[in-house]
């Protein structure tokens, strides 16, 4: 019975010291790892007609050693499609991530896409924002009319 404890536990402290010994300090960058630089971060619409798609392109450049590749974007509501260069960026190339905010209510808006990648810096976040002026209306309230003097 000791020699079955005595190997179980040697099997145990075994592997703790191999786990220590092998464990990559990933606090320190890889010098190789591909990385994005956006020309913005955010983008203003400004005012944009109710009921009409507005798109953006953000586009980046990967500045770092291997390819960028992005895995997914995901968006912060139904209102905003994302799309995105589905291909590996090559070192110093350009790719793109568009933002697609679907006008439908009146109003200000301000939406995100995340990016997930393989970069240095694996998570993103871009923002879209605008006001939506409703239909037919001539005015900056959004559609609210002005008030009158009723005199």
């Amino acid at each position: 019975m000791k020699k079955i404890f005595a190997f179980i536990f040697s099997l145990v402290l075994g592997s703790a010291l191999y786990a220590q010994t092998t464990n990559t300090d990933s606090s320190q960058p890889d010098p190789n790892a591909p990385a994005f630089k956006f020309t913005e971060e955010t983008f203003d619409f400004g005012s944009i007609p109710q009921g009409t798609p507005a798109p953006h392109s953000f586009t980046y450049t990967n500045v770092g050693k291997s390819p960028l590749i992005i895995s997914t974007v995901d968006k912060s509501c139904g209102c905003t499609t994302p799309t995105w260069s589905s291909e590996p960026v090559l070192p110093g190339k350009t790719g793109t991530v568009t933002a697609t905010y679907n006008a439908a209510a009146p109003g200000a808006f301000t939406k995100s896409v995340t990016i997930h990648s393989n970069a240095t810096e694996p998570t993103k976040t871009l923002f879209i924002k605008g006001t939506v002026i409703a239909v037919g209306s001539d005015n900056p309230n959004n559609g609210t009319p002005l008030p009158t003097n009723n005199t």
